[in-house]
């Protein structure tokens, strides 16, 4: 790093608001308080053995954990010690997390322990024994001073006990990687989204200032988020925890969502702040009616609420303001654009159907196939340029080159934008499943699906579904002679793949659909589904 380089640290504002407050509440989980001198001591002893382990500048490291107190622990201590967080799901098999450690390049992993029914532990221990350059397995045991169900490898209590705690940021610079999020392509494996120390201080900043105007944070009152999605997810981060920890907030953490569980504990932690996906508020409405909850006691101290992740079916939004009296904000972004691109401001009025305007700092456009902005009112590719956009794709320079044509990056999304800025998006990448606010990219499952010994052809669409919005559907063409049970089948997916992601319907056929080109027509398909 050069004399007269300008440092910039995503983790300061952990250590900002320890300095100014360090009493006050930073993440509460049950009967969990941490304060912010708490969780910066914390994070210093995390950043202290990643250092003592050569683990430093430049490094990856690997998180896999639900939204417990210890993600932000070693979430921001990995930041201070100047490497980039890789944040894993918990719902990954062994062979995905292991994909994950192979791309990133990651040098350790700090894994949650699990449950039977969610082994988060036995699942990256699998990967890492596979994985020799990933050199350390941390263990987050469920109970703070537990012992490792892996013997051979330390639990955080153990290796942080002796760590001092204080520690003197790493002083990066705004263009070095700060974290590495997976977001899987239509061509093939996921690819890892670089974003820099900037690209998430400025959307932080930026998401900080777009609500101000509602939770007042001039007042100088803490105020509470609620965090239902999860914490390996852009706008978990991003949205929530980041800025809230910028604003010197309470930020509050749910590890699963369930109506009954959120709606008490916004009303038990006076949350002002949740973000939510569809299906969410869909199923907090669906609760209330069924057992006549006091709404009343949320719309209390609720302040705001946003949505994201899928379009938010306008009935449900009339009906969700209508009941719990406040407004609910939709956005649009990616896991590359850190994630906000789009959001309707509090200032002006927003248009249902409609991700709102640009935000500050940032530019979004639609572009027709020759990279020329279509008219207003047309559809065209939505495509972003500003400081929230990623420096790259990990490792893969052609990926890069092809998403950053002419300066802009091309998020694959179809999109109209009207005469004032307003987007809205009207189809969404070619042949992407949006499963609960999650996407699913048929191609991935695909490749594995390929691989059963039985299977001779295959193709995954997505069909609509009340509650998830969509459901993933694998159309199969067997090999000659062989029989092989619905039942079977999706047996067998669920140990390839993410619970969010195996196929829950699966029809067997004698042939599929061929377009004209000689490739399978998924649009075909999904007519004669339909």
């Amino acid at each position: 790093m050069s004399s007269n380089a300008t440092t910039l640290n995503l983790a300061s504002i952990v250590t900002h608001h320890a300095k100014l407050s360090p009493q006050n509440e930073a993440i509460v989980w049950n009967d969990v308080r941490l304060t912010y001198g708490q969780l910066d001591s914390m994070s210093n002893k995390v950043a202290n053995a990643l250092v003592e382990m050569g683990i430093g500048h430049g490094d990856k490291v690997a998180l896999d954990c639900p939204n417990l107190p210890y993600f932000p622990v070693v979430y921001y201590g990995i930041m201070k010690a100047g490497a980039a967080v890789v944040p894993t799901c918990v719902l990954f098999t062994p062979r995905e997390i292991e994909y994950q450690l192979r791309d990133s390049d990651a040098k350790a992993i700090f894994a949650f322990e699990g449950t039977p029914e969610l082994p988060i532990g036995a699942s990256c221990k699998a990967a890492f024994d596979k994985v020799a350059s990933c050199e350390h397995l941390v263990v987050l045991p469920h109970e703070l001073m537990g012992t490792s169900p892996f013997p051979e490898h330390k639990t955080l209590p153990q290796l942080i006990a002796t760590q001092p705690d204080t520690f003197e940021i790493y002083p990066t610079e705004p263009n070095d990687t700060c974290a590495i999020l997976y977001t899987s392509g239509t061509t093939g494996q996921p690819k890892g989204a670089e974003l820099t120390h900037l690209n998430l201080y400025s959307n932080v900043t930026t998401t900080y200032l777009i609500h101000l105007p509602v939770l007042d944070f001039t007042d100088g009152k803490q105020k509470t988020v609620l965090i239902t999605l999860p914490l390996f997810h852009t706008t978990g981060q991003t949205v929530q925890m980041n800025t809230n920890i910028y604003g010197g907030n309470r930020v509050v953490l749910l590890p699963r969502f369930d109506p009954k569980s959120t709606l008490d504990t916004m009303v038990a932690e006076k949350v002002n702040f949740w973000v939510g996906v569809p299906t969410m508020y869909w199923a907090l409405l669906k609760y209330a009616d069924e057992t006549g909850y006091d709404i009343g006691k949320v719309a209390e101290n609720m302040k705001v609420c946003t949505s994201g992740g899928a379009p938010m079916p306008v009935e449900v939004m009339k009906e969700f303001e209508a009941k719990f009296k406040v407004r609910v904000m939709e956005g649009y972004g990616l896991s590359e654009t850190s994630p906000l691109a789009t959001f309707n401001h509090f200032e002006k009025p927003s248009k249902p159907g409609s991700v709102g305007q640009a935000i500050f700092g940032v530019d979004v456009r639609c572009f027709d196939e020759n990279d020329r902005e279509v008219p207003r009112g047309e559809r065209g590719e939505v495509v972003i340029r500003g400081t929230n956009v990623m420096k790259g794709y990990h490792n893969r320079p052609e990926a890069t080159a092809e998403a950053f044509r002419n300066g802009w990056f091309h998020s694959g999304d179809i999109g109209i934008m009207d005469d004032e800025g307003y987007l809205s998006i009207v189809d969404r990448k070619k042949d992407m499943i949006l499963r609960g606010g999650y996407n699913i990219y048929p191609r991935e499952l695909e490749e594995i699906i390929m691989t059963h010994p039985d299977v001779s052809l295959v193709a995954v669409i997505g069909i609509p579904d009340e509650k998830m919005g969509e459901e993933v559907k694998a159309v199969v063409v067997l090999k000659d002679g062989v029989q092989l049970t619905g039942e079977d089948f999706i047996g067998w997916c669920k140990t390839q793949f993410a619970a969010n992601k195996y196929p829950r319907h699966v029809e067997f056929r004698d042939a599929l659909p061929i377009g004209n080109t000689g490739k399978i027509s998924k649009l075909m398909l999904r007519e004669e589904i339909k």
